[in-house]
């Protein structure tokens, strides 16, 4: 019945959203959301390279990786259009890319062909939650102070990779890590790059990604940070090596208990952080009735995301820029689609952009996460200091899936402790068992 009852509803959603959009189709509007959609991909199409270069970490070719991203993102941007139509871009998340290569594969042993089985799954029981009540159940069990923590802590961890990756910091034995030098050019060129993306951030101007990654590119090249031989990568660039990527998610020889950790924990992260950055976009165009759409948009975009050979697509933070520049409908996520399919012409242009290049993108993605630490309450202490878990180690232990379990399972102890276990919902200790029982696997 109530299954029934919310088909009926994202039934008068789609119609009264597509009443609203045959209601804007006068010339001005087209213009105002094809302009929309221009600005948003031109503050997100940053991310082909970056999420590309952290797919490489795992294993998976670069151009096979930069084909699968622009494909990911454009199907993505068609089904929030389509179907949710509202301007709402989706691509593959940073974060959730760091969880599929850092955490999956190189924490958990898996290769990439194993944790795209584990993306396929995600998007299976995204799916089964979205279209049902569960998401709306999941996302009132827990607290807003420790999704708030993901975020950050997230944030955190995207800053130290960023870090390592453009040559900043290096493994000390004594200190753990330590600061390199400015002169390894490296160094000089990403904190460089990294000032030059605050400034166009802060002064408004639009693109600013994507220009500071130009910039650190030529910077790269002009320093000596990269290898001038990398210039032969354009006339080495071939489709093929996207052929060994595209469908080879695979079940072989992958531990039913890694199996099962990893599609519980990927599922939990890409709900939680889908369901604050989808409720914070429609929230700014006045349209919170299109949630369920949005989110179911947003899960068989995940699923195609398996199927394609790339990490899960999240709401990214960059659709505010398209919003900001008039966006309303579902016109401005299609004409962001169509824009990534263009950009397959220069993929070979794109395989020159650097490390140095991508990693203060990197480290200025993690500091926009930062102002989510604003809505965390930190008193009473058995509240505060599982979201401080969360929020310190994810980046410290390397693990976005480690963090939310150690912060989950300490405020379930703590809200016993504090003789407030009943203002816990129910399903909130069965996530923090089945994270008690993710530790238990992992030590057997």
């Amino acid at each position: 019945m109530v299954q029934q009852q919310q088909k009926k509803q994202d039934d008068k959603q789609g119609q009264a959203t597509t009443a609203q959009v045959k209601h804007t189709l006068s010339v001005d509007d087209w213009k105002r959301e094809s302009l929309a959609g221009i600005v948003s991909f031109f503050a997100i199409v940053y991310i082909v390279i970056v999420n590309a270069s952290i797919l490489a970490d795992a294993g998976i070719p670069q151009q096979a990786g930069i084909i699968a991203t622009v494909l990911a993102s454009a199907v993505g941007c068609f089904l929030m259009g389509f179907w949710a139509k509202v301007p709402i871009i989706l691509v593959p998340g940073m974060g959730i890319n760091a969880m599929f290569t850092y955490t999956l594969v190189q924490g958990m042993g898996m290769t990439w062909q194993q944790a795209l089985t584990i993306v396929v799954l995600s998007g299976l029981c995204f799916i089964a939650i979205s279209f049902t009540t569960l998401a709306g159940k999941i996302r009132n069990a827990i607290p807003t102070s420790l999704q708030e923590a993901i975020t950050v802590g997230i944030g955190l961890m995207l800053v130290l990779i960023g870090l390592h990756k453009g040559g900043v910091i290096v493994a000390n034995e004594a200190t753990i890590i330590s600061f390199r030098s400015f002169a390894e050019p490296e160094a000089l060129v990403t904190l460089i790059t990294l000032a030059i993306t605050c400034i166009l951030f802060i002064r408004n101007v639009p693109g600013h990604l994507l220009i500071a990654m130009i910039t650190g590119t030529v910077l790269a090249y002009l320093l000596g940070a990269v290898s001038t031989d990398a210039a032969a990568t354009t006339e080495g660039f071939s489709w093929a090596s996207y052929a060994d990527v595209f469908g080879q998610f695979t079940f072989q020889d992958l531990p039913l208990t890694a199996l099962a950790v990893g599609v519980f924990s990927l599922t939990l992260v890409i709900v939680f952080e889908n369901v604050g950055l989808i409720n914070a976009h429609l929230n700014m165009i006045n349209k919170p009735e299109q949630f369920n759409r949005a989110m179911q948009a947003n899960a068989i975009s995940v699923l195609t995301c398996g199927l394609l050979g790339t990490s899960p697509t999240v709401s990214t933070v960059e659709t505010a820029a398209g919003i900001s520049a008039g966006g309303r409908t579902g016109v401005t996520s299609i004409v962001t689609g169509a824009l990534f399919l263009v950009t397959l012409v220069a993929l070979p242009v794109l395989t020159l952009v650097p490390d140095p290049a991508v990693a203060p993108i990197l480290i200025f993605i993690g500091g926009l996460m930062m102002p989510s630490v604003k809505h965390i309450k930190f008193e009473p202490f058995s509240v505060g200091l599982p979201a401080f878990f969360i929020i310190a180690f994810i980046p410290l232990l390397h693990s976005i899936v480690d963090g939310i379990a150690i912060g989950f399972i300490s405020y379930a102890l703590f809200q016993v402790a504090a003789g407030k276990a009943r203002e816990v919902k129910p399903l909130f200790y069965v996530i923090a068992l089945l994270f008690v029982a993710h530790f238990v696997l992992q030590a057997l």
